[in-house]
């Protein structure tokens, strides 16, 4: 039996610097909790699509998705993403501190989304 393949891959999103901010993020992020966000952000490559609990569209910004973790100390973790061929591009990422996701947030990925389509 072969093993599963990824139906689209995980890439970080770049900006024009070089810098990969979701991947900075990440990385000051406490170990469990780079664990969790990294299973859940695999389950997406081998599930896609895939929808809630663990993947959503954003309701209002068209080709913009969100992986939900649950992280430690009772945290909530999102990944905001979007799709390019095979590709799911790591646009941003952030720990959730209220019910709705922030405007601010929300605008970033966009912009983000936006340049990669433009350049990427």
């Amino acid at each position: 039996m072969a093993a599963p393949e990824k139906v689209i891959i995980a890439r970080f999103y770049q900006l024009v610097s070089g810098r990969e901010p979701v991947r900075e993020w990440l990385e000051g992020l406490p170990r469990e909790d780079r664990r969790l966000i990294g299973r859940d952000l695999m389950k997406v490559e081998f599930g896609w699509p895939c929808g809630p609990p663990l993947c959503a569209s954003l309701t209002g910004y068209p080709g913009l998705y969100e992986v939900r973790s649950n992280v430690t100390v009772r945290r909530i973790a999102r990944v905001l993403f979007t799709v390019s061929g095979s590709n799911m591009v790591l646009l941003h990422g952030f720990i959730k501190k209220t019910q709705a996701t922030p405007t601010k947030e929300l605008k970033l990925a966009e912009r983000r989304m936006k340049e990669h389509h433009r350049y990427g």
